[in-house]
């Protein structure tokens, strides 16, 4: 069990530049209503289980060199790649095809919040050992994590890809003897991969999202899971999100489990969207993928988002993003059976459709009344521009959510184009040299030379990385959004040019929803750091926490945050954590067929009491090849295929 640390925050020894526009530049002043949306169909949701916060223990032997350590559903993904988006995207967590890098926009030193945050109890979270050796090791190795975390009445749940953990506030893990819990099992699957027994593969489950919502006093977690053909490797034509809902204020103990279906092609009871699937070399009608998604709530609704593509990896086409409404009194009661509003974005906006339309959730039990009820989401727009590059952001509003809990919900949709200064898709993030002992495995051909097979798992000695160890930055597609203090707070990946040097860097935004009008904004960047994948938590009061990945020049990848609020914005950035040394993951390894150099693909910030618990994936340990090869685990630090961490901290801002 990992013992938490009362540790004093490091203030970054680099140049920090944040550029803010007040709410009264001209940028602010022109939000454009776009409009109405409504093309809502009903669905019907229903009850599948329950959920096991108990599983097997870790694997008590070290498994390496096995042919099937990386399952291919999930790996050719190309979310942010970064400028490199194409028509063959493969797995999970996709950007639009064509999506290119865009120029940085330059920003300059200005006023910044002199609030500090600070530190309090904060420890190592999941790390990929915890994720590969769970469940008697029946796992994947499986990069990056996609933090998922959430807080509240004590407790705080996190779950990355592909394991589940509990804590309490000083950081003790709750669950299964302090032993992660694999979401297979959480779910009531079988094992992602049966390594003794033979029996098969159990579906793939990825993409893990939680909220705790205060005014019912509940855990909400999502997951994507994409169902196999019987128990081969095979990924069936259909795919659906997973939701589980604890049935106490307690995530220790029982939850329910709902399935709501997302391969849109008219089976399942869900709508045909005309999603392609490659036969024989023809294009043919397939099912859709509900990639990404991520949940929001306000007093009456849960809503679940998704990008929708075409499951099949190859096949072309991107349908929009889809929106969930779902009664949360509905599912915290248990019922058999839910109904609930499905929204597709297809058609909507000056886009054509909605990109990573995040929902947002609430402060406390704090809501937005106005209409009947009103949930808010933000969406980014510069992966549509042939440039990469954009100057606004899209808010959209569902109000009437109160009709949710009626027999006949009546949403209503709108649109509005907010003007922002420019943003850009980012380019790769780097990180400084260090041991890259799974990179040293593969390339040996004298002193071990068979360690590419035997460890590594790999028919190659060409250990050709990406860009010189490079991270992935994201494709400027907005991240959690948080509505408190009557404001709505969201932030995104973005290329800045700081000194004549371009980094990639974050650009946040506090909006008044009503108007539509800015109250502050800014982009945040350094000449020799780079700040990759941001999650803003704020409480009711309007004092809140941004929380990210800091890696650069000089710095191993860090989890970091600065406060924020609605005043000047951005505070100092500060580090919860140093990286103990380079990120050493497969997906960084050309020859693995990643397509790109696997981090991220989201953080997550939570509000609980006067503090925000936030989470970010960093890199927590570090051992030289000789040490690799005795023990591919060096110690239980890591696996044989990588060595992400994720580090959970509690700030007061």
């Amino acid at each position: 069990m990992r013992k938490a640390a009362l540790g004093v925050c490091v203030v970054v020894a680099v140049a920090l530049v944040v550029a803010t526009a007040a709410a009264t530049g001209p940028k602010a002043a022109t939000a454009k209503n776009l409009g109405t949306w409504t093309n809502a169909v009903q669905g019907q949701l229903f009850k599948a289980g329950t959920a096991s916060v108990s599983g097997a223990g870790p694997a008590s032997t070290v498994q390496t060199g096995l042919p099937n350590e990386i399952d291919s559903a999930t790996l050719g993904d190309a979310d942010a790649s970064n400028g490199g988006g194409g028509d063959d995207d493969a797995g999970t967590s996709r950007t639009l095809p064509g999506a290119v890098r865009g120029n940085g926009h330059a920003i300059s030193a200005t006023a910044r919040s002199k609030a500090n945050g600070e530190l309090g109890t904060n420890w190592q979270g999941l790390n990929f050992h915890d994720q590969r050796f769970a469940n008697n090791g029946n796992q994947f190795s499986v990069e990056p994590p996609d933090q998922g975390l959430c807080a509240g009445n004590g407790f705080v749940v996190e779950a990355v890809n592909d394991v589940v953990q509990v804590y309490d506030t000083g950081g003790n893990a709750l669950l299964n003897g302090g032993n992660a819990v694999d979401l297979n099992t959480f779910y009531g699957y079988p094992a992602a991969i049966d390594r003794v027994g033979g029996t098969g593969d159990g579906p793939e489950i990825t993409d893990p999202s939680c909220i705790y919502d205060a005014g019912v006093n509940r855990f909400f977690l999502v997951v994507l899971t994409l169902d196999r053909v019987g128990t081969t490797a095979t990924i069936a034509q259909t795919d659906h999100l997973d939701i589980a809902v604890s049935n106490s204020g307690d995530p220790t103990g029982s939850w329910t489990i709902y399935k709501l279906p997302v391969q849109d092609d008219g089976t399942d009871g869900t709508p045909d969207h005309g999603c392609f699937q490659i036969l024989s070399g023809h294009l043919v009608h397939g099912a859709c993928l509900g990639d990404y998604p991520h949940i929001g709530s306000d007093a009456s609704g849960i809503y679940l988002t998704t990008n929708e593509f075409s499951l099949q990896p190859g096949a072309p086409g991107f349908f929009g993003s889809q929106i969930y409404a779902i009664s949360k009194q509905a599912l915290v009661s248990g019922a058999s059976s839910i109904p609930f509003e499905h929204l597709d974005t297809l058609g909507a906006g000056p886009d054509g459709a909605g990109f990573t339309v995040w929902p947002a959730q609430s402060a406390g039990a704090h809501y937005d009344s106005d209409n009947n009820g009103t949930e808010f989401f933000l969406s980014s727009r510069a992966v549509f521009t042939d440039e990469g590059t954009s100057d606004s952001i899209l808010q959209w509003a569902l109000t009437n959510t109160a009709s949710l809990n009626s027999a006949t919900p009546d949403l209503a949709g709108t649109i509005r184009d907010v003007p922002v200064e420019e943003y850009a898709v980012p380019g790769l993030a780097r990180q400084p040299a260090g041991n890259h002992p799974l990179e040293d495995c593969i390339a040996d051909t004298t002193v071990h030379p068979t360690c590419n097979t035997t460890v590594a798992g790999i028919g190659t000695h060409n250990a050709a990385t990406f860009a010189n160890h490079s991270l992935n930055a994201n494709d400027s597609r907005m991240q959690q959004v948080m509505y408190a203090n009557g404001k709505l707070w969201g932030a995104l990946d973005t290329e800045v040019t700081v000194n004549d040097v371009d980094r990639a860097g974050i650009a946040y935004y506090v909006l008044n929803p009503n108007s539509g009008h800015v109250v502050v904004q800014g982009q945040l960047g350094s000449s020799d750091t780079d700040y990759t994948y941001p999650a803003i938590g704020v409480l009711q009061n309007g004092r809140g926490v941004m929380a990210f990945t800091l890696t650069g020049d000089h710095d191993f990848p860090s989890a970091a945050y600065t406060s924020i609020d609605a005043n000047v914005g951005a505070g100092p950035v500060q580090v919860a954590h140093e990286g103990d040394g380079a990120w050493d993951g497969f997906t960084q390894i050309v020859a693995f067929g990643a397509g790109r150099p696997r981090w991220g693909d989201y953080g997550a910030a939570a509000p609980m009491g006067n503090s925000i618990w936030v989470a970010s994936e960093d890199v927590e340990q570090t051992c030289d090849y000789a040490t690799y090869f005795a023990d591919p685990t060096c110690g239980g630090t890591r696996g044989a295929l990588s060595n992400w961490a994720t580090h959970i901290s509690q700030v007061t801002p």
